[in-house]
């Protein structure tokens, strides 16, 4: 125990020295709603955009969230959080907040990280390579033909540091797209109110510029049972409704005519549309009460969940049309509809009313609805967004990403066949310290293939904040490591990964290996107090798990207790005291096989408790084992085996040294035994 105390000291010394100011603690809220975007004060907005003078900040909400910065000459460019806009998770689970400023040219003036709890952030970087990353997104020009992603102006993303920044990266140019978007610097959802093309009414029916709805006499003497003057049945049309956008000029010229349509569309004010209204039948799309009432009871328009009334004030009436082929209508009008609460690229739907008065009093109607929806070719197109991170990274890892399943690919046949290759000691031997050699040199320093708790609390809090699987996919190689693990749980329990894929394992066995063959003595902790100290490793996952609820980042730093970030994922390069910590576990396992395994190890407590739903059992046992013989109690490398002979399965790392020795004739008792008699 005293052991123990000297370590979490030499631990805690160094995580006191090496705090950056950027991490903040973040305690988890109700709701995503209770965290509040990042505000840009005057100092920072000159900053980011780069102003000599005074800068003033102003809110805007509409059409996208954030604020209009100006200064003596007017506006020069605007920011936005990506929290408030992307919604940005970090690989943590918690919200990551950047401030994204973006000019008047479209390009991205600059960027400031507010708000982050990412681990290798949070310790493993310092304050300028923070800043240095995210601020060398200046000068990204979202208006590249192949998307802002591949440019020479995109930064680099930081080596070990793959998943955060990779968030920060795509998080950034989602956010700076869409402002830029939304405050009509790039295009990009509006329509087309330029391009022309002579266009007959046949064609514009056909490519779905014009919708139609068309009732038949008969249909509608069926709807209006009861009128007091019945409508005559036949298949002449009681109202054939024909409805159209024409802000596009190929739309509303073609219809309207040249001057028509001038002076349709001059008469609208910002954000606002026009929409072509035509019918021929018995019925009137207008009526006559709009004249008194201001308002077209007939007509309403939806949208979604809004309803938009026409009015009298908005209306224009169309006494000809200029498109070939056009029918002869009976009435024809333009109405305005509003900038605010209507969206002209997105579908929506006509509802005409029809009444008539009732024989028994009253009125009896129905409702008939012409859906619309503008074709695509008259919306202009986004420039194309930047591709998906953890695509490149796929595509970029392609070798390392196979050398991975082929390394799992192989341990799979070890475990298929193990009863085989437990009856040759030393083909077991060699295969296994080669594969622990691999493991360390080639998956953990070569890949930085080593697996974590924070992983794990991660993938548990996005499941609470939104799961994103782009985030885990961003690092193929420990995404691919951690669907192996899964199976391999599921199958055999966690010694999959304990016994064979964790470097950090692989690099305290060999050591240990290398120290017995140099003679150094092997302490035997008594079973009663091994038992006990296997309560510190359970207890260290479940306050990290706790922790993390209350501020992500106290958990990680209660998660530096784990040493492989410091032994492989940066290979020693770090702070003395955490290398102190490392080597200090490392002596402890000269001594003690795999002494961080057996009673430190969160992550391996962490998987110890899913693993327990494994479908495989194949480590045997002999009646006499614990009982004649206790052999295999003494060579288990982790200490799984009770006096009794039993293995446990939440500590057994699958080494199947205890199956070597009971198949050894020249080893286990019982077969020496046997072959005496």
């Amino acid at each position: 125990m005293t052991t123990l105390a000297c370590l979490l000291g030499i631990l805690a010394t160094g995580l006191i020295s090496g705090l950056p100011v950027h991490a903040q603690s973040v305690a988890r809220p109700l709701s995503e709603s209770a965290i509040q975007p990042s505000v840009p004060t005057r100092r920072l907005a000159s900053e980011l955009l780069i102003l000599s003078g005074g800068a003033t900040v102003q809110r805007q909400a509409e059409p996208v969230p954030g604020w209009t910065v100006s200064d003596s000459t007017g506006v020069v460019g605007h920011i936005a959080s990506t929290w408030e806009i992307a919604r940005s998770v970090g690989y943590s689970g918690q919200p990551l907040d950047v401030l994204v400023a973006v000019d008047l040219k479209g390009r991205i003036a600059g960027a400031r990280l507010m708000r982050h709890s990412e681990p290798i952030l949070t310790l493993g970087l310092s304050d300028e390579d923070i800043a240095r990353f995210v601020g060398g997104f200046a000068g990204v020009d979202l208006m590249a033909s192949d998307g802002p992603g591949d440019g020479p102006d995109m930064p680099d993303i930081i080596s070990r540091a793959t998943v955060s920044t990779g968030v920060i990266r795509d998080s950034i140019l989602r956010t700076a797209r869409t402002l830029a978007i939304g405050r009509g610097l790039l295009p990009g959802g509006g329509i087309d109110r330029i391009t022309f093309e002579t266009r007959s009414w046949e064609a514009l029916t056909a490519q779905g510029a014009l919708a139609r709805q068309t009732v038949t006499l008969t249909q509608a003497a069926a709807a209006l049972q009861g009128a007091k003057v019945p409508v005559p049945e036949g298949e002449a049309p009681f109202i054939d409704l024909w409805i159209a956008l024409i802000d596009p000029p190929t739309i509303g010229r073609n219809i309207l005519g040249q001057q028509q349509y001038s002076r349709a569309v001059g008469a609208l004010g910002p954000g606002e549309a026009a929409l072509f209204v035509a019918s021929r039948g018995l019925y009137s799309h207008r009526g006559t009460k709009w004249r008194q009432s201001g308002t077209f009871d007939r007509l309403e328009l939806v949208q979604g969940e809004a309803r938009i009334a026409l009015t009298k004030s908005g209306y224009t009436r169309i006494d000809h049309l200029a498109a070939l082929g056009a029918p002869e209508f009976k009435e024809r009008s333009i109405f305005q509809l509003p900038g605010d609460g209507f969206d002209p690229a997105q579908p929506f739907t006509l509802e005409l009313t029809a009444s008539r008065p009732a024989a028994a009093g009253g009125d009896v109607s129905f409702t008939t609805s012409v859906a619309y929806t503008l074709p695509d070719s008259y919306i202009i197109a986004p420039p194309p967004e930047a591709a998906p991170l953890w695509q490149q990274r796929w595509l970029e890892k392609r070798f390392a990403t196979a050398s991975v399943m082929a390394m799992m690919g192989f341990l799979t046949l070890i475990m298929l066949f193990q009863e085989s290759l437990v009856r040759r000691p030393r083909l077991w031997l060699r295969l296994r310290l080669s594969f622990l050699t691999l493991t360390l040199f080639w998956l953990g320093w070569g890949l930085n293939g080593q697996l974590s708790v924070v992983q794990v609390v991660a993938f548990l809090q996005s499941l609470l904040s939104g799961f994103r699987w782009e985030t885990f996919l961003i690092e193929p190689v420990i995404f691919t490591l951690w669907g192996g693990v899964a199976l391999g749980m599921l199958f055999w329990g966690r010694g999959v990964f304990c016994g064979w894929l964790c470097p950090f394992g692989a690099l305290q066995e060999l050591s240990n290996v290398t120290a017995r063959r140099f003679g150094v003595p092997q302490i035997a902790v008594p079973h009663a107090l091994h038992e006990r100290l296997w309560i510190i490793k359970y207890t260290l996952f479940v306050t990290i798990l706790a922790l993390s609820f209350y501020s992500m980042k106290d958990a990680l730093i209660l998660a530096e207790a784990e040493p492989f970030k410091t032994a492989i994922s940066l290979r020693m390069i770090r702070a003395w005291p955490f290398v102190l910590f490392v080597l200090a576990l490392l002596t402890a396992g000269l001594f003690i096989e795999r002494f961080y395994c057996r009673y430190l190890c969160p992550l391996g407590a962490a998987l110890a408790i899913p693993a327990k739903l494994k479908i495989f059992d194949w480590l045997h046992r002999r009646p006499q084992c614990g009982r004649e013989c206790r052999l295999c109690e003494t060579k288990c490398t982790v200490g799984a085996i009770d006096p009794l002979g039993r293995i446990n399965p939440n500590e057994c790392v699958l080494c199947l040294r205890c199956q070597v020795v009971m198949n050894d004739a020249e080893t286990c008792p019982v077969l020496k035994r046997r072959a005496r008699k």
